[in-house]
């Protein structure tokens, strides 16, 4: 069978071998194999020494590239935790050095307020003191007042017993004895 491709001559392709056979596919036919592998050699060539001459040193320094990139990003974290490292200790210093010098002012605070209430109770102590010791004389006086006022009251009554009972009035300068005497124990 022939077909026409629009070619006014009328030329023909031939698909078919004669007798209705079809043609062995061309790779595989004996006579044209060796032109093949030689064409095959020469592609492969080419084809190695474009990959090897062009895409393989690209490949090669994408990868450096990238090797590198990652080794200075890994080592820039590095650096970075070592500075968030410092920091953190720094701040831990910092920190303790701070809560010491608390600790100082609060000790150096109590024992100011230790003093100075020290100093308050000794002033309360002695204003309580001077207080007490003119209460004591106070009392002393009153004591001496209510003693002198019970020797004469103790005379008036024994005086006013006796006269009762005896119906004479005793002599105030005997009576005034046995009070002191009885006083004193």
């Amino acid at each position: 069978m022939a077909e026409s491709h629009g070619n006014a001559k009328g030329t023909t392709a031939h698909t078919e071998a004669d007798g209705g056979h079809k043609a062995p596919f061309p790779p595989f036919q004996k006579d044209t194999f060796a032109s093949q592998l030689v064409s095959l050699l020469v592609a492969f060539v080419a084809l190695y020494l474009i990959v090897s001459r062009i895409a393989l040193p690209r490949v090669g320094s994408l990868l450096d590239e990238r090797q590198n990139k990652i080794e200075g990003d890994l080592a820039a974290a590095q650096k970075l935790k070592d500075d968030s490292d410092a920091a953190l200790k720094a701040y831990e210093n910092e920190l303790a050095s701070a809560r010491s010098r608390a600790q100082a002012i609060g000790a150096e605070t109590r024992e100011k307020l230790n003093a100075a209430s020290e100093a308050e109770r000794k002033t309360l102590e002695e204003q309580l003191s001077v207080k007490l010791a003119e209460a004591e004389k106070t009392i002393a006086a009153t004591r001496q007042a209510a003693m002198s006022n019970v020797r004469s009251i103790a005379s008036d009554a024994a005086i006013a017993i006796v006269q009762r009972l005896t119906g004479v009035a005793p002599d105030r300068r005997s009576v005034n004895k046995a009070v002191d005497a009885s006083l004193k124990g």
